[in-house]
């Protein structure tokens, strides 16, 4: 897999990512120690994509 390629499945991630922690925080039956886990998931993804960037 290029390095190109690899970049688009991360962002992809995060974007999927990003998505169901927003839907997460309107559910009142998610707790925030899964939103706080989704989050760091999303944030580890961010620093992926912004090591590979450069």
């Amino acid at each position: 897999m290029s390095v190109t390629a690899h970049l688009q499945e991360l962002r992809r991630k995060h974007q999927v990512l990003s998505a169901e922690v927003e839907e997460a925080q309107r559910s009142p039956g998610v707790s925030d120690l899964a939103i706080a886990e989704m989050k760091k998931q999303k944030l580890k993804l961010k620093e992926e994509i912004s090591r590979l960037a450069t």
